[in-house]
């Protein structure tokens, strides 16, 4: 897992969606997990619990599949972007259960 950083969520969902689907397209299968927060951006590497989280979300995604926090889906909102309920998750090193979506459209 690489951490990329965008300027915001949506074209963070785009990129990821866009992966996702081309991946597939060449029989190669790639999840994402997407989530927005404070980041600490280092010479070689990206850090931070935004980070953290963000690599708990990509592991609850089945092959192909990109994942967001609730924060992430709240920030789109009024988007063409569709998402279904995954219910609440507790993500290692997190204290406390985090609401999960996965993508199904984006228009």
């Amino acid at each position: 897992m690489r951490p990329t950083t965008f300027d915001g969520p949506t074209r963070a969902l785009r990129c990821a969606w866009e992966v996702t689907k081309s991946a597939e397209e060449l029989g190669v299968q790639v999840r994402a997990g997407v989530r927005t927060g404070e980041c600490i951006v280092g010479p070689s590497d990206i850090t931070g619990i935004a980070v953290h989280i963000a690599s708990g979300v990509m592991d609850l995604a089945g092959p192909g599949e990109v994942m967001v926090s609730s924060t992430v889906r709240d920030l789109v909102y009024g988007s063409d972007i569709g998402f279904a309920d995954r219910g609440d998750h507790t993500l290692k090193g997190i204290k406390d259960a985090r609401r999960i979506y996965s993508v199904q459209t984006l228009a």
